[in-house]
């Protein structure tokens, strides 16, 4: 924060050369970027096309005055928060009142000195500064705020089905073992096993994603073949039991990344290909170097497809397809987001209806130059 007023970007507004020109030297001198223009309606072009930091504003000026100036940007939400400290050679209460009135922080008299305004200058920036910290903080808690209830209620809502089956079978133990079948035992545990590995998946995705909020890792040049080569054996008796085919490149380009967050990434997609791809499911890999020094990698499976709304939700924070109802895709794909964000790639999907879908990420390539 101490640097940010030594290269902030200051507006001078005065239709008299000479004042222009010991404001603009002034405040070279203390390091900042200045921009002088000679009118109201300069000003207000200047502004528009590149926002300063802070505005110091002559009050009377031929044609449009300071106070209206002012009024102006504080009636514009682009540009009300911009600081405006007041350099004038009057000096009446009215005079003062006024601007503060319209909108200014401060008020300088003419002759000023030049100790006086470079602290106000300083002071006015550190305090726009810290301003403009807090509103981001404030929207990046509203932002966790809005995110945790939504999750709150996806978790709640994704625990519920496999504890009601885990409920319901033990029920039925409670009203008496000798009751049951021999041949009702064994799917009985098979439920009971089901529902408990859905609802311990769920509690690896929440444990998941609290890392990926809190941790700062390095990223490295990754082995994607050793990668894949363990999503497949993690998923392997999924990939069995839907009889999948599963076509893999000989190669792979090399992205930076960190291989436990991208491992879990293809483990959605890859789920999702099987889940929801043909009958049987065929998902092709790839990747494709881009011209921006990123890494294009990819799946493509052979379902039905996406239409175009359900692809613009499919990303957000913890929401579902409730017309195909395509459960997995909830928390899975807000995760992947949320990864990839913090990797600085993106993630996305291609669809057609009954052309299938293409799910993709972004990684930054290891090669230098690209």
């Amino acid at each position: 924060m101490e640097d940010f007023p030594q290269k902030a970007n200051i507006l001078v507004v005065d239709d008299t050369p000479e004042n222009l020109r010991v404001l603009v030297q002034l405040l070279q001198e203390q390091g900042y970027r200045v921009r002088p223009v000679p009118n109201g309606r300069h000003a207000l072009t200047s502004v528009q096309k590149e926002p300063p930091d802070l505005i110091l504003l002559d009050i009377m000026m031929p044609e449009m005055d300071g106070y209206e100036v002012c009024r102006q940007l504080k009636a514009d939400g682009r540009t009300r928060d911009i600081p405006i400290i007041f350099i004038s050679a009057l000096d009446e209460v009215m005079d003062k009142a006024t601007a503060f009135s319209v909108g200014g922080i401060d008020y300088v008299t003419k002759p000023f000195q030049a100790e006086e305004l470079s602290a106000r200058v300083y002071t006015h920036l550190t305090l726009y500064k810290m301003r403009q910290t807090l509103q981001q903080k404030n929207e990046i808690l509203r932002q966790q705020n809005a995110e945790l209830d939504a999750f709150a209620h996806t978790v709640a809502h994704d625990l519920q089905n496999p504890l009601s089956i885990i409920m319901g079978y033990a029920q039925l133990f409670k009203e008496g073992i000798a009751s049951r079948t021999v041949d009702e035992l064994p799917l009985i545990g098979a439920g009971c096993y089901n529902a408990a590995q859905k609802a311990a998946n769920i509690i690896q995705n929440l444990l998941l994603l609290a890392s990926i909020r809190k941790e700062d890792i390095k990223q490295h040049p990754l082995n994607m073949a050793d990668i894949i080569k363990q999503v497949i054996e993690r998923l392997n008796l999924m990939i069995v039991d839907s009889q999948a085919e599963l076509i893999l490149p000989k190669t792979w380009p090399v992205a930076l990344g960190y291989a436990p967050w991208v491992e879990e990434v293809w483990v959605n997609y890859l789920s999702n290909g099987l889940k929801y791809g043909g009958q049987p499911p065929r998902l092709e890999f790839g990747a494709t170097p881009q011209a921006n020094g990123m890494i294009c990698f990819w799946v493509q499976d052979n379902g039905p497809g996406l239409s175009p709304d359900e692809q613009a939700v499919l990303f957000t924070e913890f929401t579902r397809l409730g017309k195909v109802q395509i459960k997995g895709h909830g928390l899975g794909l807000s995760i992947v987001r949320r990864i990839m964000d913090k990797l600085g790639g993106q993630t996305g999907v291609e669809s057609e209806i009954g052309q299938g879908s293409r799910f993709f990420f972004t990684l930054k390539t290891s090669e230098p130059g690209r």
